[in-house]
C-alpha cells in the first residue's frame, strides 16, 4: 500500500500545493518536501554550483553574500568555492545578539576564514571579519514561486535586510533551493521581500518583475559596512 510519503516522493518534480494555505502550515509542508529532496540528492550543491552562471553574477555584483547551510538547506558551499577561485569578493551574514528585529549584518570571508557559532546553531563570520554590503544576495528558503514570492523560516531576517538594503540601493536577491521546492503560490504579507531569481540545480531562473538582469549594479561598489 502506498503511503503519504510515498505518493509525495513521486511528485517531488511538481510544484508544491500551497494555494490557500496560511504561512504556517505552508511551512510545515515545504519543510517537509526540502527534507524529502536533501535525502534523495546529497550531491546537489555540486549541481548548484555547475548550473550557476557565474558570468551573470558576476555581472550583478561587487559583493556577493552567501550563508553556510543548516539542516536540509541547499548548500551553496560548492558555489562560494568556486566564486572565490573566481575572483569575487565573498561575504557571509552575521547575527546580531541583542535586537531580535535587527536586519543582518555582513561581514567578508574567504575560503581560508575561520567561522564561529552564532544564534540557532548559524556558522557565521568573526565580528572583526571586515564589514561588506553586499549587491546580491544568495538566500535560503522554504519554497518559492514564479512571481518571485519566497516563503521563510518566519523570523523575518532576510525579509528586513532586504529591506533596509533595497531603500540604499539596488540589490539582487536570489533564492537558492532544490528545483523541487518551487510552488504553486507562497502566502506572503506586506512586508515580504520578492527575489528576482533563483538558483537551483536545474540552472538560474529570473523570477518577478522587480528589475531586469544581467546588468551591471550601481556604478559605485559599496563594500564597506556602515
Amino acid at each position: 500500500m502506498t503511503d503519504q510519503a510515498d505518493l509525495e516522493d513521486a511528485g517531488l518534480d511538481h510544484p508544491l500545493a500551497l494555494v490557500g494555505r496560511d504561512k504556517a502550515s505552508a511551512r510545515v509542508l515545504a519543510l517537509a518536501r526540502r527534507e524529502r529532496l536533501f535525502l534523495q540528492h546529497p550531491d546537489a550543491g555540486v549541481a548548484l554550483s555547475s548550473a550557476a552562471p557565474l558570468g551573470v553574477v558576476r555581472a550583478e555584483a561587487c559583493v556577493i553574500s552567501a550563508y553556510w547551510p543548516m539542516g536540509s538547506e541547499m548548500d551553496p558551499r560548492p558555489l562560494m568555492l568556486r566564486l572565490a577561485e573566481a575572483g569575487a569578493d565573498l561575504c557571509l551574514p552575521r547575527l546580531l545578539e541583542g535586537p531580535a528585529r535587527a536586519p543582518l549584518r555582513f561581514h567578508r570571508w574567504t575560503p581560508a576564514e575561520p567561522l564561529q557559532q552564532g544564534p540557532f546553531g548559524l556558522m557565521q563570520p568573526r565580528p572583526e571579519a571586515p564589514g561588506a554590503v553586499p549587491d546580491l544576495l544568495l538566500v535560503p528558503l522554504l519554497a518559492f514561486d514564479e512571481s518571485g514570492s519566497r516563503l521563510g523560516y518566519g523570523g523575518g531576517y532576510y525579509d528586513r535586510t532586504l529591506a533596509a538594503l533595497r531603500a540604499r540601493k539596488t540589490v539582487v536577491a536570489v533564492g537558492v533551493a532544490y528545483a523541487g521546492q518551487e510552488a504553486d503560490h507562497v502566502p506572503v504579507n506586506d512586508h515580504d521581500q520578492a527575489l528576482d531569481a533563483v538558483l537551483t540545480e536545474k540552472g538560474w531562473r529570473p523570477v518577478g518583475p522587480r528589475i531586469p538582469l544581467g546588468k551591471a549594479p550601481d556604478a559605485a561598489c559599496d563594500t564597506e559596512a556602515e
